[in-house]
């Protein structure tokens, strides 16, 4: 079936015939700041690379790929023309000129407008929505468009695909609607063109009304209007800004280069002056991507927002939504922090969905961060032996490694600091009579290294706890306190969110044999520092990677994580999410081990701990679930194509939206849709494999006992 809107509204949409955007000027010294830059990243960067031509091809690709994500504006053609000065980029910033980053700026606006103007003929003449026929989303590898008949078809499909898209969402996923996808097509594709001349009256602008009012085609119209209004917002400190980026990116993924007007943000953040919804964002494909959801924070609170999600548009309250699609992230976050107590909604592509065809919205109400919501908390567990008797085992959860430094600074007693309260917890759960404990690093990004080391140090008498390189050498950093606050059986649960101070904690007690690591197949793997240096008055700044932390058997925590002694499978680890997923990260290597001597440890009882983990969840049919959503999760994540009939999107979208309730919940648990319990299942398995190790340890000393009787026999 052919569908042909009808634009009579569509009309007032239609943008002007503007020429190419001219790029507004700053006055910023780009000159002088462009030439600090280049002289700075391979003299103060841990690695020291050379600023040659190698690293003029890698920022040449990412600085192009950052303009055109999706490779839909620019043609090989043009990607042929800017190649010619790939490996020669360095000598022009080293002598203060961005002249190729301008000239690619303009071909690109060209390119919007051509593209414009075909979006708004395609969607006039309309689409077969019937026909089988698929949609690459994925283009990262793909080829740029060799001509205009290239170009043209990809556009046809990339606009059909948002068309299906919209149909499908206004059917399936709005929620004022049922999750039934019994009505045929025909009836969607009415429906979709007669709800504009349903009116409401409104005293405030209603976004979710907005939306619902407009075709389809007036919608997706909308949303490149917007797109092409951001793009022509540029102004050179901006473009500035992501040029210089990357070339710092190539040096690793979090090296950055901010501009004035970003280390005012910064500046302000620091200072508390706004505040936002307790999340750290990073730049990816022109939205930006959620990085950690800060433990007791708005959007934490809220449970909505997760790591991986995509934000690209943001609206203060009532008001209109502004897309914020390729803007530079300090510009972003301007936009998402706030006064307190006032709301945000942002516009959001889940996680799960990596084609970008859905979105969510999500409000939140701006709060500062209460450390006692992300402070560390505990709980004593029964666990039932099957004979009448129980078994007591202590789960002490840490979201952060907080302190509070003014305070500590201050020498002040009631000063609050993560390893104080974990001291206490112990202390509390050892009164109880427990015979094991488990500390949950789960969803831990970091925070604190010193007190990273002091947790570390409750589990162990002395020594050394992680290794720190730095161009002018290695520093080693112990714990010195020989106090242990608990010697008994215990495990360390962490997943792909447990990241920096965490790995620090996970990878000394592993290395000491003094804790078992349990958890997904490895942690995030930031074993980087990073150093905010300024360039001088309005210059800005370059934040670059200037140490990296390494275990105390040598190996670092960069990339790799820390490997768990026992894996259980989870949902992480389909997805996106670590620092293996991002482009130019530093690599895996190795130092020399630091003096320390290990525990006798569990690592005798691994070999029966694991197959006796594996044989108890392969009987367990609520794991077995799990897996099987878990596998649906990857299939999601591999498949790089979408089907252009709409039939078969209709068809798809109930289990696509089963999906992304696996998502929503991928972070902890498993959490079941129930007011009196959640079962996590991860943690239940823990428990599990924590009770085994008693009994093998109670085993053991059994063992000890009769072994000097039946030597003398």
């Amino acid at each position: 079936m052919n569908v042909k809107p009808t634009l009579a509204a569509l009309l007032v949409l239609a943008l002007p015939q503007i020429g190419s955007a001219e790029l507004e000027k700053s006055e910023l010294d780009v000159k002088k700041i462009s030439r600090t830059v280049a002289y700075s990243l391979p003299v103060f960067h841990l690695n020291q690379l050379p600023f040659d031509s190698t690293i003029s091809t890698s920022a040449f690709n990412l600085f192009i790929e950052g303009l055109d994500p999706a490779r839909s504006y620019f043609l090989q053609s043009d990607i042929d023309a800017f190649r010619k000065d790939a490996d020669n980029l360095h000598k022009l910033l080293r002598k203060g000129n961005i002249d190729f980053a301008r000239n690619a700026y303009d071909v690109l606006m060209e390119r919007i407008e051509n593209r414009m103007e075909f979006a708004e003929a395609q969607l006039e003449k309309g689409f077969d929505i019937e026909v089988k026929e698929d949609f690459l989303w994925d283009r990262k590898e793909a080829d740029w468009p060799a001509d205009e008949a290239a170009w043209d078809d990809l556009w046809r499909k990339r606009l059909k695909n948002e068309y299906i898209a919209r149909l499908v969402s206004k059917k399936v996923y709005a929620e004022t609607e049922t999750n039934t996808v019994e009505t045929v097509s025909s009836n969607v594709v009415a429906e979709a063109e007669t709800e504009t001349t349903n009116t409401v009256a409104e005293a405030e602008y209603d976004e979710e009304l907005e939306d619902a009012k407009l075709t389809p085609e007036e919608y997706i119209l909308e949303r490149y209007k917007q797109f092409q209004l951001t793009m022509e917002s540029f102004d050179e400190e901006m473009l500035l800004q992501r040029y210089l980026s990357s070339f710092s990116l190539v040096y690793d993924p979090h090296s950055d280069y901010m501009s004035p007007s970003s280390q005012e943000d910064f500046d302000i953040n620091m200072k508390l002056s706004l505040v936002g919804i307790g999340a750290m964002l990073r730049p990816d494909e022109g939205t930006a991507r959620i990085v950690r959801i800060i433990p007791g924070g708005p959007a934490d609170q809220d449970g909505r927002l997760k790591a991986g999600d995509k934000i690209i548009a943001v609206a203060q309250g009532d008001e209109e939504p502004v897309s914020i699609l390729h803007w530079p992230l300090y510009k972003s976050v301007r936009l998402i922090r706030g006064e307190l107590d006032t709301t945000v909604v942002l516009t959001v592509i889940p996680a799960s969905d990596r084609s970008g065809t859905r979105t969510k919205k999500i409000d939140i109400v701006r709060k500062e961060v209460k450390l006692e919501d992300s402070a560390a908390k505990s709980e004593v567990k029964e666990l039932d032996l099957g004979d009448g008797n129980v078994r007591k085992v202590g789960v002490i959860t840490l979201p952060d490694f907080y302190a509070d430094f003014s305070a500590t600074s201050k020498n002040l007693k009631d000063a609050r600091r993560a390893s104080t309260d974990v001291r206490r917890l112990i202390r509390e759960q050892m009164r109880e009579g427990i015979d094991g404990m488990v500390l949950d690093l789960r969803n831990n990004g970091g925070g604190s290294l010193v007190e990273a080391i002091e947790i570390s140090g409750l589990f162990i008498s002395s020594g050394p706890i992680v290794q720190v390189k730095e161009r002018k050498g290695v520093q080693v950093l112990p714990d010195a306190d020989p106090t242990v606050e608990y010697d008994g059986p215990m495990i360390v649960l962490v997943n792909r969110l447990s990241a920096s101070a965490s790995e620090i904690l996970a990878a000394a007690l592993q290395d000491y044999k003094r804790a078992v690591i349990v958890g997904d197949s490895q942690t995030h793997g930031k074993g980087t520092v990073q150093t905010l240096m300024p360039l001088g008055d309005r210059k800005g700044s370059l934040k670059l990677t200037t140490a990296g932390f390494y275990r105390i058997n040598g190996g670092s925590t960069q990339l790799k994580g820390v490997v768990p002694d026992i894996i259980i499978p989870s949902y992480l680890d389909v997805m996106d999410i670590g620092e293996d997923s991002l482009e130019h990260a530093l690599p895996w290597d190795t130092i020399r081990p630091a003096m320390y001597r290990a525990h006798d440890g569990f690592d005798k009882q691994l070999p029966l701990l694991t197959a006796q983990s594996v044989e108890r969840l392969e009987t367990n049919e609520e794991f077995q679930v799990y897996l099987n959503r878990r596998e649906r999760l990857k299939e999601r994540y591999e498949t790089k194509t979408v089907s252009l009939s709409l039939s078969d999107r209709l068809a798809e979208a109930e289990a696509e939206k089963e999906l992304d309730d696996i998502q929503s919940g991928a972070f902890l648990n498993d959490e079941e849709e129930d007011e009196e319990k959640t079962t996590d299942l991860i943690l239940d398995e823990t428990l599990l494999i924590l009770s085994d190790m008693i009994e093998l340890e109670k085993l053991a000393g059994k063992s000890e006992l009769l072994a000097p009787n039946l030597s003398t026999k």
